[in-house]
């Protein structure tokens, strides 16, 4: 995204911004200020108590969020585009890193995934909780509508992801513009009444809440970290909206209207400390109660929307890279490549949700769920962006540690608060990131075992070819054969031979490389190496945010001398039955989770965006 956009443009992309980025951080004044309170003071917490919660919550927010993510992450852009999985790719190109380092970045960059699909179930679940609970605020005779409304909403939202959300879309800016400035106007309001609680602004509140109680002051940090989830989507929603756009909208509109919220849920909490379990709803008149619900819904609605597209963005991306099977994804809009749905995973996070909140019944005890798979996140973000500051912006090793250091310790700090509470909670959404862990790396290691006896099964190109003249017969036409590399005559082709005992005069042996690169230029897509006899190896390159459509870029080998006319071109692709050796290089439920990932994992011939007309299937059997 260029940062050289007119203001208008600007002026639309950071309304846009509003609406996508900052849904989840936007949302969290419904609940943050209320368990930072809690759990720093008890349900009636003093005013040390209110105004050392409400300092650590002012210093998240300007450290963490907009010092952290806001002038630093946003820097380590690869090629324009953000997020964990991004940010893990621009460090491994860094120069000069050894083998341990680079492994130690992808195990990274796997967990990092692995923790972002936990926190992409729990958002949702809590985030409209926490908006629909308003009702029984509002009067006991709700209360039993919470749960079955709040999951109607939840379903309905996954149940029309299919039909995407270009027009809806269209509509979340301006709700969500809506939503911070009714924040601040509430905020202020309050503030006025007891305008002694901007002495929160002082650290020395914070510090004096570690002094007097430090083991609760070290608790509460727990809480307070639930203020600044969502900080991920400013950097992973950078390539949508563009660097400008986003710091435009947090530091102008987002990051004041938070502010003046919670200074005004903490002047409440001041006057009339039992409203801290009501903190939201408690500044907002009672004529407002009911039309705030709605709006909170509305914003909690847009914040679940945004999660999920991040699911379905990062999936496409760690399947392109190779962390993950091949699955189905599916464009929802003309104009915005963006905009994609994948089945599969709205179907794992619709299931997840459900059951999230028929455990947890109540945002209170998801409070104690959430923020482990943020901190976690969080701490392995500052860890690559060190490296790439280090390696690649050439800082000094002074710099780095002072920075950096310092940004890790607070990452640390919170992650371990919140791992005080995985008994009450926070085991859900490590069990959910181990799940996904366990299954990425089972796919990493049992592809890399796969594509060795695909190897191991292929003869030497310059082999092939030296028989080739042998074959009786060689038809008119194009023959591409997809391959895992170049340089072999792959099995299916070895099959293909045995079967027809024909060669097509023309043989394309092509090969897709993903680079750690969301975008390859046209120019760059096709390498077209002449093999001799007919045969030609191609290489084509795509970045890890594209579509892989091999027929499209083959047209592009035109001027390398290769002319594809894909309506008369024959695709061959293999169809491997795998199963389990003797002695296998991973244990039998590895073996027996990677063999059903493979056999469920999408079609090549659908991935590849081959015509189904123009595809033939060889199958064959692989020990692994």
């Amino acid at each position: 995204m260029s940062e050289k956009a007119s203001p208008r443009r600007t002026a639309v992309l950071t309304l846009g911004a509003l609406g996508v980025v900052f849904g989840d951080i936007g949302t969290s004044p419904l609940y943050a200020m209320r368990e930072s309170a809690l759990a720093a003071g008890g349900a009636a917490p003093a005013p040390e108590a209110v105004l050392g919660a409400l300092s650590l919550i002012f210093w998240a927010l300007m450290i963490v969020v907009t010092l952290k993510y806001v002038i630093f992450i946003m820097q380590a852009d690869n090629d324009g585009e953000g997020g964990v999985l991004a940010l893990a790719a621009l460090a491994h190109r860094s120069p000069g890193l050894g083998r341990w380092t680079k492994t130690a970045i992808g195990v990274s960059a796997i967990l990092g995934l692995a923790l972002f699909y936990g926190d992409g179930m729990l958002t949702p679940a809590i985030s409209v909780l926490s908006a629909v609970e308003g009702l029984g605020e509002g009067g006991p005779q709700f209360e039993p509508l919470i749960m079955p409304l709040s999951l109607i909403i939840l379903i309905g939202l996954f149940v029309l992801q299919s039909r995407g959300t270009d027009r809806i879309g269209k509509l979340f800016g301006p709700i969500m513009l809506v939503w911070f400035v009714t924040l601040a106007i509430l905020g202020l309001a309050a503030i006025v009444k007891a305008p002694m609680i901007l002495k929160a602004i002082s650290p020395s509140y914070a510090v004096a809440l570690f002094v007097d109680k430090p083991w609760i002051a070290f608790v509460s940090l727990g809480s307070v970290v639930l203020a600044v989830t969502g900080c991920e989507a400013l950097y992973a929603d950078m390539g949508h909206f563009g660097r400008l756009p986003i710091r435009l909208a947090w530091l102008v509109i987002s990051l004041p209207a938070l502010l003046l919220d919670y200074f005004g849920q903490g002047a409440e909490l001041l006057m009339n400390p039992k409203l801290a379990p009501l903190a939201f709803y408690s500044i907002a008149p009672s004529w407002a109660h009911y039309p705030l619900v709605i709006l909170a819904t509305a914003a909690t609605i847009i914040a679940s929307q945004a999660v999920i597209s991040g699911v379905f963005s990062i999936t496409r991306q760690a399947v392109q890279l190779g962390q993950l099977p091949r699955v189905e994804i599916r464009h929802t809009s003309v104009t915005e490549a963006g905009q994609i749905y994948v089945p599969r995973s709205n179907v794992m996070l619709c299931v997840g949700v459900v059951l999230i909140v028929l455990i947890f019944k109540s945002s209170n005890a998801l409070a104690a769920a959430y923020g482990i798979a943020v901190t976690g996140v969080m701490a392995i973000s500052t860890l690559l962006v060190a490296i790439v500051a280090r390696r690649q912006w050439r800082w000094n090793m002074i710099a780095v540690v002072g920075l950096f250091g310092t940004l890790g310790v607070i990452d640390l700090s919170f992650l371990a608060s919140n791992a005080l509470k995985i008994v009450e909670g926070g085991w859900l959404p490590l069990l959910v990131a181990a799940g996904v862990f366990v299954v990425m790396d089972t796919w990493r290691v049992g592809r890399r075992m796969h594509l060795d006896k695909i190897k191991d099964s292929s003869l030497a190109l310059p082999l092939f070819l030296a028989r080739a003249d042998k074959t009786p017969h060689r038809v008119s036409g194009t023959a591409v054969f997809l391959v895992p590399r170049l340089g072999v005559a792959p099995s299916t082709l070895l099959h293909s031979m045995k079967h027809y005992k024909v060669l097509h005069e023309r043989i394309v042996l092509a090969t897709v490389v993903v680079e750690n690169k969301p975008f390859v230029p046209e120019s760059r897509r096709v390498v077209v190496e002449k093999s001799g006899k007919g045969f030609y190896e191609v290489r084509i390159h795509f970045g890890f945010f594209e579509n892989l459509d091999v027929p499209k870029a083959l047209t592009l080998a035109r001027p390398q001398g290769l002319v594809i006319d894909v309506d008369t071109t024959t695709f061959f692709v293999g169809r491997e039955t795998l199963v389990a050796g003797e002695h296998p290089g991973l244990k039998n439920w590895r073996i027996g989770l990677y063999t059903w990932l493979a056999s469920n994992a999408l079609a090549p011939a659908r991935y590849y965006s081959l015509p189904p007309n123009r595809v033939v299937e060889l199958g064959a059997q692989i020990t692994i």
